[in-house]
């Protein structure tokens, strides 16, 4: 399975790197390709590109507050592809998420 994502919270700083690192160990440990991209307090890091969402099979977006670059995950919305959550659920339940995921 190919993940892309989005983390970002209120504060950009702890829950949107907590969220991205968590989701990247529960991928890994499963054998699934993963693109977290965080939008922090530093900015936009590892930002995803429109190839890199148009080949994801499914799209979590871990945020807390409006993001930059939404109308990128607007097709796989459509599709029925995206799991959008608060940032906080990911951090307590990764597993319960990705198994979410799993099941659009």
């Amino acid at each position: 399975m190919n993940i892309v994502g989005v983390t970002a919270c209120t504060t950009g700083v702890a829950h949107t790197y907590m969220a991205q690192e968590a989701i990247e160990k529960e991928c890994k440990k499963r054998g699934y390709i993963v693109k977290i991209e965080t939008q922090g307090g530093m900015g936009i890091d590892n930002e995803l590109s429109e190839e890199e969402v148009a080949e994801a099979d499914v799209v979590i977006l871990a945020v807390s507050i409006g993001i930059e670059g939404e109308e990128r995950f607007e097709e796989k919305q459509d599709e029925g592809k995206v799991l959008t959550l608060d940032p906080s659920s990911v951090i307590k339940d990764v597993s319960g998420v990705i198994d979410k995921l799993e099941n659009l």
